[in-house]
């Protein structure tokens, strides 16, 4: 069951802020407060889904799409990083280290991540 007391939710209805990067309807994405590198962007979908499966699941296709779209728009076109390249990641459950249960994507980059994962 979708926990609504956890920090992303929090986010999205404006109680807790952020840093902002951009937001359109179907994600809101912003800068990770504890960057594992140079460029460290979250990127949550504003649906209430606790992690990939749930979000394919309940999503429709054209919103899945909109929402992977929006990911690589960011990466590509906001933070410039088309050119040197960059990660895109997201963690299901506690073995592969999801801390915040709500659906959300890494964007990692701005430097070589070849020791990063």
């Amino acid at each position: 069951m979708y926990d609504k007391n956890n920090v992303f939710y929090k986010i999205l209805h404006g109680v807790i802020p952020c840093k902002k990067v951009f937001e359109n309807d179907v994600a809101l994405a912003f800068y990770d407060l504890n960057p594992v590198c140079k460029v460290h962007v979250l990127v949550i979908c504003k649906k209430e889904c606790r992690n990939l499966e749930e979000f394919v699941k309940e999503t429709s296709a054209d919103e899945i799409k909109l929402y992977f779209k929006t990911v690589t728009s960011i990466a590509e076109k906001t933070l410039n990083l088309k050119k040197s390249g960059y990660r895109v990641l997201t963690n299901t459950g506690d073995d592969a280290g999801q801390e915040i249960q709500h659906f959300h994507m890494h964007i990692l980059g701005g430097e070589s991540l070849k020791s990063v994962l």
